[in-house]
């Protein structure tokens, strides 16, 4: 997609700005900055667009986002209702690599953690034992300032550099875009789509919204998400489910409805090409193995 070129604000003599936000719903636009940014997600769940990958995310989730790479982070649909007494919360680290500068970063001792900052250009999701570890160093951050702040980074990256519990989310290939002309268009119709996926999506409504004729929008759309507009939709519903089965507040049918499909059948056969397990299979692996939902494959 399109998205909105974002200023990330700081002071002068600011080389790493340390961001704490509270607030009824995430930032909902897609955007990008010229800034590295690790994310730790204290509060909140939904959807995350990251590149050309699509999966949920929620409460303790954390993230290293590379410069310029196209992202959003949508909260479910209960966090825009009037007072839904919800709160999305996250601690951001944003620094820029050039402000190290190349011959630092070349060195043998630092070279890994220029090869990490390279791949972050992809958006990496941090697992397992190292999340724990980071989780823990991102909160001090908030209370250092300085060579302390600075230090605690490298600290940070470091451990990251050395870890294999990282998960790469958008694929080799993809190339963010690097300006933000259709930003307004693109964003109009990834709103339609957010707003309407658990009723019917109509494809000439969502062609109507980018002023163009069906045939000239299936051709825009997919080269700017690498998407079809029913591939985008289904992996929107089945996010949504995902987290829906694992309330636990609905069974298979219920939630397949609720999520727009009109078709169990045919829910199921999604299901399973997008997280590689059946509903009832996911189910019972979350039961028994994880605290969290389990990601999109």
């Amino acid at each position: 997609m399109k998205p909105v070129y974002f200023q990330i604000p700081k002071t002068s003599g600011e080389t790493i700005r340390v961001q704490y936000e509270e607030q009824p719903h995430f930032y909902d636009h897609l955007h990008f900055h010229p800034e590295v940014q690790i994310m730790f997600i204290c509060e909140g769940s939904g959807t995350r667009f990251i590149g050309d990958s699509i999966g949920s995310f929620s409460s303790g989730e954390i993230l290293l986002l590379g410069p310029n790479l196209p992202h959003v982070f949508r909260n479910d649909k209960r966090y825009y209702d009037e007072d839904p007494g919800l709160k999305a919360r996250n601690i951001s680290l944003f620094f820029q690599m050039e402000s190290f500068g190349d011959s630092f970063l070349s060195l043998p001792e630092v070279f890994p953690v220029h090869k990490l900052l390279l791949a972050s250009k992809r958006g990496l999701r941090i697992k397992g034992e190292t999340k724990k570890q980071v989780t823990a160093l991102v909160q001090e951050m908030l209370h250092l300032e300085g060579f302390e702040r600075f230090i605690q980074l490298f600290t940070i990256l470091h451990l990251l550099s050395l870890s294999k519990e990282l998960e790469p989310l958008s694929s080799v290939g993809f190339d963010g875009p690097q300006n933000d002309t259709d930003s307004k268009k693109i964003n109009d119709v990834f709103r339609y789509i957010m707003s309407n996926f658990s009723e019917e999506v109509k494809l000439q409504e969502a062609a109507n919204i980018a002023n163009m004729s069906i045939n000239a929008f299936c051709r825009y759309f997919k080269q700017h998400t690498s998407k079809t507009f029913s591939s985008f939709l289904n992996e929107i519903r089945i996010g949504h489910a995902c987290r829906l089965l694992i309330e636990d507040k609905w069974n298979i049918r219920e939630t397949a409805f609720e999520c727009g499909f009109d078709n169990i059948s045919y829910f199921n056969r999604q299901f399973k090409e997008i997280t590689s397990y059946t509903p009832s299979e996911y189910v019972k692996l979350h039961r028994e193995k994880y605290s969290s939902p389990l990601p999109l494959a």
